[in-house]
């Protein structure tokens, strides 16, 4: 198969979408597919161009023996929204043009969505292209930024949901994330929709591939009972309730919480570390793969927190699954079908009520006078994406998937 796939984010730039991305690509290529990356310049998520890739309006790459064809996109650090726009808008408007030049005929064209606008240039180039277009939607859009108060705009928004259902009804086929958004899509279009899971590298992320880490260096010291959070700072996750969690257990002196990420909400969350005269609070700018798997091998315990909204029940954070491959127990701040899986049929940790800090200061007590406790949740928890979101394996079946859907007669599979 001939397979092109059109994201706005990718390595060298660090998250979870990127790194899913990238093996799902090296998966493909190893099967013999010719696989295509069309993306953008890195910029993620410190929103500035790496430097070797400034001031150039497209570059073409081998990376890992994958074809990267990047185009230019506009960047500016800011949380405006008319910026935050025209960040997408470009990428849209150069990805479409590098790709009308670039792309030869190919089979199916795999568009990563949010950015909802980029399903445009998917379409438009599947047209062109002769190929079948694939919507993979990892979150819900216009609903997230609606119920986020990121875009207030009703004019703009009637227009985000008037093109997110043109998307799906053109699309040759919908992949969504998570049981949630596979029904929400379901439900208002009547399209069969195929649910692509996020999973595990279970091979990075083992202690086995740790053991032979090279050491890296750790804000805390032997003998710290450290809760992690880590990925994006952004105004779907409650990161203040950690913080004020951590004013809660400050007379624990072994308690300490590590937070590895970047985003709009970060400047606001140091600053109020700072005033809120948190001692057992560090911060970390986002790590490669390798390098967080090392960090997780070393800490205790993974907080998700999520904000108390209806919109996340449907939503399985990537990093999450990080975490259990490693073994480490969770503590749980989201509703629906994530404390479905991990909580109730996984037993991979405990769960506190979404911005409630006084639940999730107990929950931590409980595991940190309880290592037992942790050792059980954790084992629980690499078993459970071992049988259930083994990466290797929903990336196999998927391809299959595509085979049979571009010739329903073949045999040819993928064991």
């Amino acid at each position: 198969m001939k397979i092109v796939l059109l994201t706005q984010y990718f390595p060298p730039e660090v998250g979870a979408p990127q790194s899913r991305l990238f093996e799902l690509a090296i998966k493909y290529k190893e099967y013999g597919s010719q696989i295509t990356i069309l993306t953008a310049m890195p910029n993620y998520p410190n929103m500035t161009i790496q430097e070797r890739y400034k001031r150039k309006l497209w570059k073409c790459e081998n990376m890992n023996g994958l074809e990267i064809l990047r185009s230019w996109i506009f960047v500016k650090k800011s949380n405006s929204v008319l910026l935050r726009l025209l960040n997408y808008f470009s990428f849209v408007v150069s990805s479409f043009i590098l790709g009308l030049i670039k792309l030869k005929k190919h089979d199916y064209l795999i568009c990563e969505s949010p950015p909802l606008f980029l399903g445009l240039t998917a379409y438009l180039l599947s047209k062109l292209k002769q190929s079948k277009f694939v919507f993979n939607v990892a979150d819900l859009w216009p609903e997230t930024a609606e119920k986020l108060n990121i875009i207030s705009n009703k004019f703009l928004l009637s227009l985000a949901r008037k093109l997110e259902l043109f998307l799906y009804h053109k699309a040759f086929l919908i992949t969504g994330q998570s049981q949630g958004i596979v029904n929400n899509i379901s439900e208002r279009t009547k399209k069969n929709v195929y649910l692509l899971r996020n999973g595990a590298d279970l091979q990075i992320f083992s202690k086995e591939s740790v053991k032979n880490s090279p050491p890296y260096d750790v804000p805390f010291a032997p003998g710290d009972f450290v809760l992690f959070y880590g990925g994006l700072l952004g105004y779907q996750y409650s990161i203040e309730t950690i913080l004020n969690s951590a004013v809660q257990v400050s007379m624990y002196p072994k308690i300490k919480f590590l937070i590895v990420g970047d985003g709009p909400k970060k400047e606001e969350l140091v600053m109020l570390t700072s005033q809120l005269n948190l001692q057992n609070i560090s911060f970390m700018a986002p790590k490669p793969r390798l390098e967080l798997a090392y960090f997780l091998s070393k800490i205790n315990v993974v907080i998700i927190s999520f904000r108390k909204l209806e919109l996340f029940d449907g939503i399985i954070p990537a990093k999450i699954f990080d975490a259990l491959a490693l073994e480490k127990p969770i503590l749980l701040g989201a509703n629906g079908e994530t404390k479905e899986l991990f909580i109730q049929e996984g037993k991979c940790g405990l769960y506190f009520e979404p911005e409630n800090v006084e639940a999730l200061t107990k929950q931590i007590l409980v595991l940190y006078q309880n290592k037992k406790l942790c050792e059980d949740f954790g084992k629980n928890g690499r078993m459970f994406v071992k049988n259930n979101f083994d990466r290797s394996i929903i990336a196999k079946d998927f391809y299959n998937y595509l085979l049979s859907e571009l010739n329903p007669t073949t045999r040819e599979k993928i064991k």
